[in-house]
């Protein structure tokens, strides 16, 4: 059995990396304005957009007027989008008769798909109509993911010293030349392997089974049971490559609607992948430095493949206090679909929490503790493999960092990539690091600080990680939780939405004008000093960083949850 799935593990991992210099070679021509074969039938079509739009597409941004576009549409977005959920009861396609949410409630969910989380206070079977989804939605998980990869590629060309390009173009041409056509296409795939697409009410089935328990013996009639489907095949294509997560079930890909199968579960896994590690390839190709990109790409994958080994094995060994009961050793299957099992289970969980996508094929309440620390600490530092497009920008502000504690450290003057790292740049970059323990712990502590305020599922370790989880979440733009939680309420919604904001924007804000301030500098040429970035010993180094500071600020509280807990189970005791 540990064969088998280890073995599962390393084959999907395996066509991860074989996807890298294929998609990262393709993305790049799109960001550097290369022909593509897609060019014939969408360059008339952004041509009238631009046009309708009145974008000059010849025209770059400086940072801040980058910036500037990211927050005008984005709130631009939003407010259709809060309108049609407070208004759904009374809008087309809504053959189940779906309420409009509660305002709190519309509020919590516009601004979560807005910000690329798709974090769900709600049911997907009982929350949102067809047309919601799809023209609410189904919307913002194209445009959220475009604007994270727009921000991405400005970042790159910023660190470069080139111009940052056009927001409104970036965002485009991310839509037309990326997402949508692969969206498309796996949309397809999906639909042939049973995701439902289609816009029908519940449909009304007979349970039979042979044995005939589903027959009323007084009655006569049989069980029947109301099947819920609709346009979900579009939404788990969009879902899983642009990072959102967001599920048209409550328990997401867990329902046999929304992952039918170990093939669709594969799919899903690489489509979640795909884009934040090829992006790290983008990057070397843009930087013509294609041996900067694989360094860089090898350093998190050393880091992400431990992280799935910590899980995948945790859960293999089980909860040692159930085996002592059960006499043997079992792997964990509680909270599991069993379809998938242990193994990809833990693939599932290390790479959603890796990517920021925030989808689910098993309850992540019920993971071990260990494999629950690898799931924090994956959204805590953002950078394994990291969101979309932003991922990439998170990984190059440590590089900045481990860069500036280099050069300190021998006394010279730190650069990167030909401009000097100075005051501004590592203050920014230290604003980028230090917001994300800031919007997570603060609240975290109101929250269980103050008695009756929030509901706990868990009581004691586990129960202390419910409300960090969920911040930590909406903070780093995931969106998966812990099912304990009870989350549907008034301080959670506006408590979130507050959070997600922050951790969505400020970081942007921040990004850009670190690439901005970069941009302006004047390169200096490379000396036998130069402290070269594209070396393996630089990317140990860049790795120490990530685990220095990452466990800096992780450590206390994930002292007094997981690594608590997994020593409590050790020892046989129970909460």
């Amino acid at each position: 059995m540990a064969t088998e799935g280890f073995l599962q593990i390393a084959v999907t991992i395996a066509l991860m990396v074989a996807i890298v210099p294929l998609f990262g070679t393709y993305m790049a021509r799109v960001f550097q304005f290369e022909r593509t074969w897609l060019d014939p039938l969408f360059d008339p079509i952004e041509g009238l957009v631009y046009r309708l739009g009145g974008v000059d597409s010849a025209a770059d941004m400086d940072w801040w007027t980058y910036a500037r576009a990211v927050l005008v549409s984005n709130l631009a977005m939003f407010v259709p989008v809060f309108t049609i959920l407070l208004f759904q009861g009374s809008l087309p396609f809504n053959p189940n008769a779906i309420a409009g949410m509660s305002p709190d409630t519309a509020l919590h969910t516009a601004i979560s798909f807005l910000t690329n989380t798709d974090q769900q206070h709600y049911s997907g079977e009982t929350g949102t109509s067809h047309f919601a989804q799809m023209a609410g939605l189904q919307f913002l998980m194209f445009t959220s993911a475009a604007t994270g990869l727009a921000v991405g590629v400005a970042f790159i060309r910023g660190l470069l010293g080139r111009p940052m390009g056009n927001f409104y173009v970036d965002l485009t041409r991310s839509i037309s030349r990326i997402l949508m056509p692969i969206s498309i296409v796996f949309a397809v795939v999906f639909l042939s392997q049973g995701v439902p697409q289609n816009l029908s009410a519940l449909t009304e089935v007979k349970l039979t089974d042979p044995y005939q328990t589903t027959v009323d013996n007084k009655t006569g009639t049989v069980a029947t049971q109301k099947l819920f489907t609709g346009p979900f095949a579009s939404m788990e294509s969009i879902k899983q490559l642009g990072e959102n997560g967001g599920g048209s079930y409550g328990v997401n890909s867990a329902h046999p609607y929304e992952n039918p199968n170990p093939f669709t579960n594969l799919v899903q896994i690489l489509l979640m992948l795909s884009i934040p590690t090829a992006f790290i390839y983008t990057f070397g190709v843009m930087a013509g430095n294609k041996k900067q990109g694989w360094v860089i790409f090898w350093t998190i994958f050393v880091l992400f493949v431990a992280l799935v080994g910590v899980a995948a094995t945790s859960e293999f060994f089980g909860n040692p206090t159930l085996n002592a009961v059960l006499g043997s050793a079992n792997p964990n299957f509680e909270g599991q679909e069993v379809r998938f099992g242990w193994a990809q289970t833990a693939l599932f969980a290390t790479s959603t929490t890796g990517t920021m996508t925030g989808a689910v094929n098993g309850m992540h309440d019920s993971l071990t503790p260990l494999a629950l620390l690898a799931t924090i600490f994956n959204m805590f530092m953002q950078v394994i493999w990291g969101g979309q497009g932003t991922g990439l920008a998170y990984i190059l502000v440590f590089l900045i960092i481990a860069v500036f504690v280099t050069g300190l450290m021998v006394g010279r003057t730190p650069e990167v990539f030909g401009r000097k790292i100075e005051k501004r740049e590592v203050a920014l970059a230290s604003v980028i690091f230090l917001i994300q323990p800031i919007i997570t712990k603060v609240p975290t502590a109101i929250a269980v600080a103050i008695p009756g305020l929030i509901s706990l599922g868990n009581p004691s370790y586990h129960g202390l990680m419910e409300p960090f989880y969920e911040y930590t979440s909406a903070a780093a733009n995931n969106g998966s939780g812990l099912g304990g939680l009870t989350s549907a309420v008034p301080w959670w919604n506006l408590t979130c939405a507050l959070v997600l904001l922050l951790g969505r924007y400020a970081p942007i804000i921040a990004l850009l004008a670190l690439a901005g301030g970069l941009q302006k500098k004047q390169p200096v040429p490379e000396t036998p000093g130069t402290l070269r970035t594209d070396t393996p010993l630089f990317g140990a180094v860049t790795a120490g960083t990530i685990l220095i500071l990452g466990g800096l600020t992780l450590f206390p509280i994930a002292a007094l949850g997981p690594i608590a807990e997994f020593f409590a189970n050790l020892a046989g005791k129970t909460f």
